[in-house]
């Protein structure tokens, strides 16, 4: 089934407009300006509007698009570090630090709202079996601490030991414990999990298009993907599971996660949802910002 998912409404975010390649959003009491390759289309707000934005970042002066490395403007009184709070009437309450990365990114994207309920609501029917669940590529953490607070046993793995630690913070600020955090290589430890035998009753994967892991080894989805979803597929527990894989590469269509999918685990995903991400502004313009594939038996 091809669908569109976008985030229900949330009173700490909101995508105010986009265009002229930016996105003008609100987290909490601040509103930030960031550049957003895909938003192509003139703006629906004046620019007296975005000028209004507590923090404004700007690429460096020959960076490419793909790096997207620069520097935020702060006006005074905008704050380096905050939090913001998410609820949803399902019970999922969650609290996220926010901060202003050199790569323009702040702790979250919360495009993956939907994600994160299919997460929880998932995990909650399996709560009397406390099902093992993996997260890779796992980053700030909200589907980790969405499968926590249904009850999983969450390992969540990024190569990346700050963002653990920052994964860790929201864990603490959302009044949960628990969850076992991995500096790891995803694709090595897939493998050594094969190997091992063990099997999941949830997998969560958000690869990125490149990326290095702890010890310098290379991550590029294009070489990779196809061998990881082959992996993972071993990792799953055929008789109880739920799956949810995230893409934000732009050369990568639904319909090519389609093709992997149905070739790799058509055994299992009979149901499967797939389709694009976005977030809608208040000029009603859809920012697409990736693909998904999500199932359940």
């Amino acid at each position: 089934m091809y669908s569109f998912l976008t985030t229900s409404p949330w009173p700490d975010y909101e995508l105010i407009d986009s265009g002229n390649f930016q996105k003008l959003e609100r987290f909490g009491r601040y509103v930030l300006s960031r550049p957003e390759p895909q938003a192509v289309w003139d703006p629906h707000l004046p620019a007296s509007e975005w000028q209004r934005a507590h923090a404004t970042f700007t690429r460096e002066k020959g960076a490419n698009a793909a790096t997207e490395r620069g520097q935020w403007k702060l006006k005074p009184g905008m704050a380096e570090q905050w939090v913001i709070s998410y609820e949803r009437p399902d019970g999922l309450k969650l609290r996220f630090r926010l901060g202003l990365s050199s790569f323009k990114h702040v702790g979250l994207f919360p495009e993956q709202d939907p994600n994160w309920q299919f997460i929880y609501e998932q995990t909650q029917k399996r709560r009397a079996a406390k099902p093992r669940v993996l997260n890779m590529f796992a980053y700030t953490g909200g589907a980790t601490l969405a499968a926590r607070a249904a009850g999983a046993d969450v390992t969540h793995l990024d190569s990346v030991k700050q963002v653990n630690f920052w994964a860790r913070d929201n864990m603490e600020a959302s009044n949960l414990d628990g969850v076992r955090w991995l500096v790891e290589d995803a694709f090595k430890y897939v493998q050594r999990e094969v190997k091992r035998g063990n099997k999941y009753q949830g997998l969560i994967l958000d690869p990125p298009a490149y990326g290095r892991g702890p010890n310098g080894e290379k991550w590029q989805l294009e070489d990779q993907l196809n061998e990881m979803l082959k992996l993972c597929r071993e990792l799953l527990d055929p008789e109880d599971h739920f799956y949810v894989i995230n893409l934000y590469s732009i050369g990568f269509s639904a319909l090519i996660l389609d093709n992997l999918m149905e070739t790799i685990y058509a055994p299992f995903g009979k149901q499967r949802e797939i389709g694009e991400i976005y977030l809608q502004d208040q000029g009603l313009r859809k920012l697409p910002l990736g693909t998904f594939c999500r199932f359940a038996n």
